[in-house]
């Protein structure tokens, strides 16, 4: 979005700062982990490496940026599964598809479901890190989305309801003098609630106030 009142941008920081992108291992081989865990330590990326589908849902989900090399044969949850769960838990996450086969039909269906790469093993290091690197740029990209989106809810939740009640209004493209006669008071009252919308959504003008309502679903 482009968002031309700064206030919004800074509403980011003061959250929080995403820190260093992390590179989630899950693969139930544990061969496999530690040789890509030396890898990636070797090109200064944080690591996490897990043995199961539970286990790696079982550690804390943070906004920040990130990516998961994820196994497809996994016992329990199969890595496809476990694709569909994050595509709704966490989609700032991007998927890079680790194999021990090359099944067309499997790779079709897990990039389908927005798969970034599909590795089979034995993969070359070059490949792997380049497909890391595409995928954390990626996942940047979505998480700034997220703290956008964050700083955007902060804003809203400082309304009172009359002001939500106005900006509804707004976004019908009611006129003053409509939402006045709406809400049953003057359009001197509309105009002061108008403007403390505009105000505590630090928007500058009424298309701004459009975009940021869209982009939380209002």
């Amino acid at each position: 979005m482009n968002m031309a009142n700064a206030d919004v941008k800074s509403e980011i920081s003061t959250l929080a700062k995403p820190s260093l992108a992390t590179v989630f291992i899950l693969d139930d081989d544990v061969s496999v982990r530690e040789s890509i865990e030396s890898l990636l330590d070797n090109e200064g990326f944080e690591v996490k490496s897990f043995d199961s589908a539970s286990a790696f849902l079982a550690y804390p989900n943070t906004p920040k940026p990130g990516c998961l090399l994820l196994d497809i044969a996994l016992p329990g949850l199969t890595g496809l599964e476990l694709q569909k769960m994050l595509a709704f838990d966490r989609p700032a996450m991007p998927i890079i598809f680790i194999t021990g086969r090359d099944d067309a039909p499997t790779i079709v269906q897990a990039m389908k479901a927005g798969a970034v790469e599909f590795l089979t093993k034995p993969f070359d290091d070059i490949q792997l890190l380049d497909a890391i690197r595409s995928a954390i740029e990626r996942s940047e990209s979505l998480v700034r989305q997220e703290w956008l989106k964050m700083a955007i809810r902060k804003k809203y939740g400082e309304l009172t309801r009359r002001e939500r009640e106005v900006l509804l209004f707004i976004l019908k493209g009611f006129l003053n003098r409509e939402i006045g006669e709406e809400m049953g008071i003057s359009e001197i009252t509309v105009k002061a609630h108008r403007g403390q919308v505009m105000r505590k959504m630090n928007a500058a003008s009424l298309a701004e106030l459009i975009h940021m309502a869209i982009e939380i679903g209002i």
